[in-house]
């Protein structure tokens, strides 16, 4: 029996992965547009439950600080001037922070179904999930904290077991 698979170039292969990719691009592009009004709102309630976006606050307080330094630096004698400018702009673009929720709902609506984003929402409206959110920082810590001692104990009992392995070799 003749085994086809052998026939198949190096082109062929390239040529079929890309069709491959291209036809799941196009299925996921598809998927995308098949999102519908109530799987933004539940992603939406998901990303407002869960803080998820909370983080990106400072973007454009950031952003307009970078800019007034910079404008200053090249008239420190208009720097009142130059703020006043610059938070004038940066107070006008502060809507268009709603975009960034809406690309981020998006985001997660292809990653999970309407169903799993409602049951997101709903453990972050709980009071477990409110206490996760308000006690993730110290929870951050503690595993830091648990690592670092690991580690140190990992490293010097690694230190020591090698150095007694490598008096024994004779080494």
């Amino acid at each position: 029996m003749i085994d086809y698979r052998i026939f198949i170039t190096q082109g062929a292969k390239a040529c079929a992965v890309a069709g491959i990719a291209g036809a799941l691009a196009f299925a996921g592009a598809a998927r995308a547009q098949e999102i519908s009004d109530s799987h933004i709102a539940a992603a939406r309630t998901a990303v407002a439950a869960s803080q998820s976006t909370q983080s990106l606050d400072v973007i454009l307080p950031e952003i307009a600080e970078r800019a007034k330094q910079g404008l200053i630096a090249n008239r420190p004698d208009q720097a009142e001037k130059v703020s006043q400018i610059v938070d004038e702009v940066a107070l006008s673009l502060a809507a268009r922070r709603g975009d960034l929720e809406v690309e981020v709902a998006r985001g997660y609506a292809r990653i999970f179904d309407e169903e799993e984003l409602k049951a997101i929402g709903d453990f972050y409206n709980s009071e477990t999930g409110k206490k996760l959110i308000r006690e993730t920082p110290v929870v951050a810590r503690m595993i830091e904290q648990a690592a670092r001692v690991w580690r140190n104990g990992i490293q010097r009992d690694l230190q020591q077991e090698v150095s007694k392995k490598i008096t024994e070799a004779g080494l």
